[in-house]
């Protein structure tokens, strides 16, 4: 072997390949060959590799992929060894190709011309290789470039090139038949082929055809008779015997092509009948090859016209396979019988102790089988045994396909050759149970119309006698636990329609049976609403007999459960019950007639009972019925505008035309407003032209907003959003003529600890912003109670309406002086009056003047945190501003001292004296929680205050 191991391949591959062979687990095999892919990866797109090398790496490659892991990396290097001139690597590239790709994979197009190249050589072993690839990997859409060439190398000097071609032609066949139609004839040329080898690659694709189309082929019966004689005949080259047996796959496939041909006619039969003997006679039964050989010659004659002398020798065959101790023999003889029996019945008559021992043999499949074969033995007088067997089988196995399959054949077996009913309705019960719900539902349904239909004779004495058994079967066995759904339907449609029939049972017995299958299967509705229906008939019943029958305590439960159930049947169900209890007799017997459930319903589709009430009617006055297909299709529009608007918007389409836009006409407010207590509004008008900060950041007001155009004077909390530059988007304020007042408004507080939003005030709006109240949707109402704290309810607005209206009534009494509540900006029509005093607080006109002339208010505003520091000082510090607010509060004391602060005077010194006290941060927090627990309602409301800023 050498250094270079066997085969020519180098030690590391061999040691590969022993390493592999060693492994003790799938993990160490796996990482043993991703090492090996990263070694390949690297090396393999190296340059100027050795063709030797290359041709060991693409066969390492092949040993990669049927170990199941992706070589794709190397797809493309395969490929291009297909094109090496070498037949060594070009015979390695398409067997590697072959291995790697199918036919739809992208590579495909690049091997299409190596293939049409190397279908024209003159070497016989590069076109078999060009030939295998054609069979592997031409598609459908590249049959067309390489068909002509197949079909000429049919004609090829050597045989093995003839055999691959004829090869070619079935695959193209199978994947593109219409490709291929014009070419068949090329098959029959082929059958007579010198070659044996060709002749037995042509019987595949001619068996594919004449299972299409039989009749095309009757023909060629004789030529496959003679062609199966000869090698039976051993005139065939040693070569193609197997196991001292000539040629046994090719007599095997014309044994399967004789059977097609055979079927059905006796002139082609009566042809095939010494050649088959003769096989027969002469097979090897010693080994499996001959017996192989000799089970098709028996599937052959079950298929073909009948021979009394061959179906003889089938059976002896079949005899020798039963007695047989291997299992495998056994099977085949099982599988045997079963095609003989549909020709011959008794010959299974002669094999039936060797049945039963299959019966019993712990070999599970060939049990199986041998159930198959009774299940094609079974007439009327064996059904009883046959079935009762395989119910046993049935019980004693776990996989739910083979029990499904074995109670399907259970149920078709009754339902065919039923000794009587009532072993039928014993045999459905036991199926039922064991099967489960893997039993068809059409079943059940069969099951309850036999009950209902009887014997299908006048003998009313036998159908009650069948009904009277399953009503008794079925009070058996209805306590029992685990019974499949469609069984616990048929229980209960049963005792429903005949439980009280015959009197044995009476209707209390029947009834809390009932109840109890309602309440035992409480998950199951269907069930449920058999049981709820079933009831009902047994109370009808008794009431049309005249007899009185009391409501269950159970019975009276369950109707109250399903009434209120979330299944609209159940509750149908319910209500029906209870309003059928309220008819009297003649009505019971009308709608529940007793045993009528095979009677046919008749129905009146015109509804003709309901004349009488349509006549009434129409003499009342009633507008006749308009069939769909008379009537216009137009609606009445004027009637639609005359629904009331808060229906017609939520209820109805709305058909109008929109109106037109209106104009925009100014209206005036009221001179008065009455607002809500638990928010004091004020509407400030800012004139003052000689404060004009060069910066503004508006933010949304929250502010009482009230209906101009309604007399309640009702206000409603919403967000005002007229004159207000957008935080997000192009900013869409841009009046030139608006402006802040102060660095102040921007940041005054809320009462209870939050930003309370400022208020844009201008010196004039632009007359749109008047009437566009836009609605806010919820996100941004959320978004703007957490940014602002303005967005709470009423609710809370009104439990925290004490701290929250006093805490604010006294800051402005401390400092009404320097601040002004932020609230609805409010715009004149007509001519602008006087800018209000903004220190005007209710006082005399005298005071409020004298104070006003000598002190600015801006300058006061400004000097909250420094007296001395100038107005960009004030501007930049707004939270000490907050800071000094509350520190104000506190130290005049106006929360206490003075609980109606609306109404007093402010001494300007003691408030100039506190303005120079410096900012606490700690104790403006203390200060603020004392002024939101101790606040008092003010007594009264200034008049003068709403006059003055109202207008």
């Amino acid at each position: 072997m050498g250094s270079q191991g066997g085969f020519g391949q180098s030690k590391e591959f061999l040691d590969l390949v022993k390493s592999i062979g060693e492994a003790r687990s799938k993990s160490e095999e796996d990482r043993i060959v991703l090492r090996e892919i990263e070694t390949l990866k690297r090396r393999i797109n190296e340059p100027d590799i050795p063709k030797r090398k290359m041709k060991e790496y693409i066969i390492r490659l092949v040993y990669i992929e049927m170990l199941g892991h992706d070589a794709s990396f190397g797809y493309i290097h395969a490929v291009k060894m297909t094109h090496d001139d070498s037949l060594l690597l070009k015979r390695t590239g398409y067997l590697a190709v072959t291995l790697f790709l199918n036919e739809d994979h992208d590579l495909i197009i690049l091997i299409v011309n190596t293939i049409q190249k190397d279908l024209k050589s003159d070497n016989y072993l590069v076109v078999s290789a060009a030939l295998n690839a054609c069979c592997k990997l031409i598609n459908e859409e590249t049959i067309p470039a390489v068909i002509q060439q197949v079909v000429e190398l049919l004609g090829h000097p050597k045989e093995g090139v003839r055999k691959k071609a004829v090869m070619a032609l079935h695959s193209f066949h199978q994947r593109s038949p219409s490709s291929v139609n014009h070419l068949i004839s090329n098959f029959r040329k082929r059958l007579s082929d010198n070659d044996p080898g060709v002749m037995g690659a042509t019987l595949f694709p001619l068996y594919d055809l004449i299972t299409i189309d039989v009749n095309s082929y009757k023909d060629l019966v004789a030529s496959f008779v003679n062609i199966l004689k000869q090698v039976a005949e051993r005139r065939l080259p040693k070569t193609y015997d197997y196991h001292q047996t000539p040629a046994p796959f090719i007599q095997i496939k014309l044994l399967k092509i004789l059977s097609l041909l055979g079927s059905g006619d006796k002139k082609s039969s009566e042809q095939m009948y010494t050649v088959i003997g003769d096989i027969m006679r002469k097979s090897d039964t010693s080994s499996n090859i001959g017996n192989a050989i000799l089970y098709e010659c028996i599937c052959c004659i079950s298929s073909i016209q009948p021979s009394p002398k061959l179906l003889e020798t089938a059976a002896d065959a079949i005899a020798n396979f039963l007695k047989s101790d291997s299992h495998n023999l056994k099977y085949m003889g099982i599988d045997a019988l079963g095609r003989l029996i549909r020709i011959s019945p008794d010959i299974a008559e002669q094999h039936q102790l060797a049945v039963i021992d299959c019966l019993e043999d712990p070999d599970d499949t060939l049990k199986r089988k041998t159930f198959e074969l009774l299940y094609k033995m079974t007439k009327s007088s064996n059904v009883e045994v046959i079935v009762d067997r395989m119910i046993d089988y049935m019980i004693s196995i776990n996989d739910n396909h083979y029990k499904t399959e074995t109670a399907s054949r259970c149920v078709e077996l009754a339902e065919q050759f039923a000794p009587s009913n009532h072993w039928f309705i014993q045999t459905m019960n036991k199926v039922f149970q064991h099967a489960g719900d893997l039993v068809n539902p059409k079943v059940a349904h069969n099951l309850m119309r036999l009950i209902a239909e009887g014997f299908g004779e006048d003998d009313d004495t036998a159908d009650s006698q069948l009904r009277l058994s399953a009503v008794e079967s079925y009070l058996k066995i209805v306590d029992e636990p685990k019974l499949p759904s469609a069984f616990l339907q048929v229980i209960c449609w049963v005792l429903g329609e005949y439980g009280t029939a015959d009197g044995k049972y009476s209707a209390s017995y029947i009834s809390g049976k009932l109840c109890d299958v309602a309440e035992a299967h409480s998950s199951d509705d269907i069930v449920k609403g058999y049981a709820v229906t079933a009831l009902m008939k047994v109370y009808c019943f008794e009431k049309a007999a005249g007899r009185k029958m009391s409501l269950l305590p159970e019975c009276q439960s369950l109707l109250d459960e399903l009434s209120a159930s979330h299944s609209s049947d159940l509750q149908q169900r319910a209500y029906e019950f209870r309003a059928v209890l309220d008819l009297d007799v003649n009505a019971i017997e009308n709608i529940m007639p007793l045993d009528a459930s095979c009677e046919d319903i008749e129905i009146d589709k015109s509804l003709s009972f309901l004349n009488d009430y349509v006549q009434k009617s129409f003499e009342q006055g009633a507008e006749p019925y308009i069939p769909e297909n008379e009537r216009s299709g137009t609606l009445n529009i004027s009637s639609i505008r005359n629904h009331n608007s808060y229906e017609h918007s939520t209820h109805s389409l709305r058909f109008e035309a929109y109106d037109v836009p209106k104009p925009v006409v100014p209206t005036k407010l009221p001179p008065a407003v009455a607002y809500p207590t638990d928010l004091v509004p004020v509407t400030v008008n800012v004139t003052e032209p000689s404060y004009q900060p060069s910066s503004v950041q508006p933010t949304w007001p929250l502010v009482p907003v009230s209906d101009a155009g309604s007399g309640s004077g009702s206000t409603e909390l919403k967000l005002r959003l007229d004159g207000v530059q957008k935080k997000w988007g192009k900013p869409t304020y841009s009046s030139g003529a608006s402006s802040s007042t102060s660095n102040f408004e921007s940041h005054t507080t809320m009462d209870n600890g939050a930003r309370q939003p400022d208020t844009v005030m201008s010196k004039s709006l632009p007359r749109e912003s008047k009437q566009s109240h836009a609605e806010v949707s919820e996100e941004k109402q959320k978004l703007a109670a957490s940014l602002f704290g303005g967005a709470t309810s009423r609710s809370e607005r009104k439990q925290s309406g004490g701290a929250a209206g006093h805490s604010k009534v006294s800051r402005t009494t401390n400092h009404g002086e320097d601040k002004v509540r932020p609230a609805t900006v409010t715009v004149t029509t007509a001519v602008q009056p006087p800018p209000p005093d903004l220190l005007d607080l209710g006082e005399s006109a005298g005071d409020t003047s004298s104070y006003s002339s000598t002190v600015d208010p801006f300058q006061q505003l400004e000097g909250l945190l420094d007296l001395n520091q100038d107005n960009a000082a004030a501007t930049s510090n707004a939270p000490d501003l907050m800071s000094s607010l509350y520190s104000d509060a506190d130290t005049n004391g106006s929360l206490n001292q003075n609980p109606n602060p609306m109404n007093g005077s402010v001494n300007p010194s003691k408030k100039t004296a506190s303005l120079t006290k410096g900012p606490s941060l700690k104790d403006a927090l203390d200060k603020d929680a004392l002024v939101r627990q101790m606040g008092v309602n003010p007594t009264s409301q200034n008049p003068n205050l709403f006059s003055d800023l109202l207008g």
